[in-house]
């Protein structure tokens, strides 16, 4: 993300140099606790100082725009809708007692393996939101006919399980952004080595797709993977709009093809979440356009807050450029 904010103010900068005429302000917001949730930087601008903002209707930011090679051609998706946060607590209750005492069943950690083992293998229901139907119809027309029909069977729900098994590893990108998910990652209970617990609390970390509610969320956990005699809340639910605003696509994809004749823009869904969560909420369209083309032999995804996260200077500088073109092309359009 830092050099998405370099990118960022370097264009923002020239538009102030260059004295670059705009249909209205031009706002810089860098907030510094993205990764934390966004408490005290998106979301305390959109719920304290929304005059800021008023009038605004698109943003730029993360997380799209670079690379992505496949079957010869090099798509750059663009984020255009996110997976909704909804993060959840299970509660299992069971008999506690000595260590030595056999339970046969009826204690917590039982009930806990259940519940992962359900959990890794039960998979929710397919889902086709209207972001992932623009994503995918968006890169199958610049697809040969067999990819092409394999890609939009994933828009049928009843082919969506059986293709992405025999894509395997290479369908993974669009697993997530088919079906809400949940996670298993902080397990709490116990406090002795010799002692049954008798309550184990379990955080879920659930990403919901755009305009699935948290009553169908649980629903569908109820009825796929966590049984009723398990506790559940929810912590924390963090909305977005159902439906992208696609009104600056076409610009964005415009700038993209200029600069490389080889870039098939597409439109993205991401599985994860960013501060342009908090903008939607005043009713601002974010792109994820910090445009970046990468090596092939570049594992990107892999290197995201990995040890070794790095991006190429070339990639900047191609970045800065991108996004200055779309100021000026946006600031003189009617």
């Amino acid at each position: 993300m830092k050099g998405g904010v370099a990118m960022l103010v370097s264009a923002f900068l020239r538009a102030h140099v260059h004295k670059l005429p705009l249909r209205g302000d031009l706002i810089l917001a860098i907030v510094s606790d993205e990764e934390a949730g966004g408490d005290y930087g998106a979301s305390f601008l959109v719920e304290r100082h929304a005059d800021y903002f008023a009038g605004v209707k698109y943003a730029l930011g993360e997380f799209g725009g670079f690379t992505f090679h496949a079957l010869g051609k090099t798509f750059y998706p663009i984020m255009v809708a996110e997976k909704q946060l909804c993060w959840l607590k299970a509660t299992i209750r069971g008999e506690g007692g000595h260590g030595s005492m056999d339970k046969s069943g009826a204690d917590c950690m039982a009930q806990l393996g259940n519940m992962l083992q359900s959990l890794s293998r039960n998979k929710l229901p397919i889902r086709v939101t209207p972001a992932v139907r623009l994503m995918i119809e968006g890169m199958a027309a610049s697809l040969p006919l067999l990819p092409a029909l394999l890609l939009r069977g994933m828009l049928r729900p009843h082919l969506s399980g059986l293709i992405l098994k025999v894509l395997g590893e290479k369908g993974g990108m669009f697993a997530p952004l088919l079906r809400n998910t949940v996670s298993a990652t902080v397990v709490r209970g116990g406090e002795k080595i010799n002692v049954h617990p008798s309550e184990i609390t379990v955080e879920l970390d659930g990403r919901t797709l755009p305009g699935v509610n948290t009553q169908q969320f649980m629903d569908e956990l109820r009825r796929f993977t966590i049984p009723d005699c398990i506790g559940l809340e929810v912590l924390r639910h963090d909305p977005c709009a159902a439906a992208p605003d696609m009104g600056m696509f076409g610009l964005l994809s415009d700038v993209l093809i200029e600069a490389d004749k080889e870039a098939v823009p597409v439109p993205m869904l991401l599985p994860g979440g960013t501060d342009g969560r908090w903008f939607g909420r005043l009713g601002i369209q974010t792109y994820g356009f910090l445009p970046m083309p990468l090596p092939k032999d570049m594992p990107f995804t892999k290197l995201i807050h990995a040890a070794d996260e790095r991006i190429p200077i070339e990639a900047i500088r191609f970045g800065t450029d991108a996004i200055y073109r779309v100021l000026e092309r946006y600031g003189v359009q009617p």
